[in-house]
């Protein structure tokens, strides 16, 4: 069993409303993918990984993760009155991982290849990152819009603004949460502390060596399940 040396969130508090009539009754992430539900995929890359410790946060049909989750020892941030974005999201879950960095996985994302939280771990370096996103090239990814998220230079840092953003977040990646107590707004996207992060150079890219699909919309999960029939096993 492999040692994971740290914590890991889950994003699971979202509505889904791009999954239409899929999320009417039941939260995205128990919408099954190959036969699984989609936050089952995460929780078995945390397994595989040997995460010792799991924090979910839940909103839309907490009750039904919830249940989906009981006697699995994961822990859950239940965000009651409003979802607090990525950002509020995880620094409210903050009391349950602890200090120091935290690993990230969305609930919405299929991966194959390489395990992305073995690839992080593999990469960080905590004396020069405060954050370390997963990334593929726009052409490499499945289920998303033709539009790249980021640059990331010859040193692996990352930019954007500038032009050349051809590289996709792929929903994994490792944050020093520091910054995220500085901010005042209780609702907000890790987007702001990585903008902050890329302005002072401590944010940085790692490709993933494999597949990704987002499936943020009904045609995702068809995309997903060939991504998965098409990826080799051992």
């Amino acid at each position: 069993m492999r040692d994971f040396p740290f914590p890991l969130m889950i994003f699971a508090a979202g509505f889904g409303t791009r999954m239409g009539a899929l999320t009417r009754d039941r939260p995205k992430p128990l919408i099954p993918v190959a036969g699984k539900a989609l936050i089952d995929h995460a929780l078995t890359a945390a397994d595989d990984a040997g995460v010792r410790k799991v924090v979910v946060n839940t909103h839309y049909q907490a009750d039904q993760i919830a249940t989906h989750l009981a006697g699995r020892g994961v822990s859950i941030s239940h965000e009651a009155d409003q979802i607090l974005e990525t950002g509020g999201g995880l620094r409210a879950a903050l009391p349950l991982l602890g200090t120091g960095p935290v690993a990230i996985l969305n609930s919405d994302g299929i991966w194959t290849g390489e395990n992305p939280l073995l690839e992080l771990a593999a990469a960080w370096d905590g004396t020069r990152m405060e954050a370390l996103l997963l990334l593929l090239p726009v052409a490499a990814t499945r289920g998303h819009a033709a539009k790249g998220d980021f640059a990331l230079d010859d040193s692996g840092r990352i930019s954007r603004g500038a032009g050349g953003e051809d590289q996709v977040y792929v929903g994994a990646s490792i944050l020093d949460p520091a910054r995220l107590h500085g901010i005042p707004d209780a609702v907000f996207s890790l987007n702001q502390p990585w903008n902050a992060m890329i302005a002072a150079g401590t944010a940085f890219g790692v490709a993933h060596q494999g597949g990704w699909c987002d499936v943020g919309h009904p045609q995702g999960i068809a995309e997903a399940e060939r991504l998965l029939h098409s990826a080799p096993h051992d």
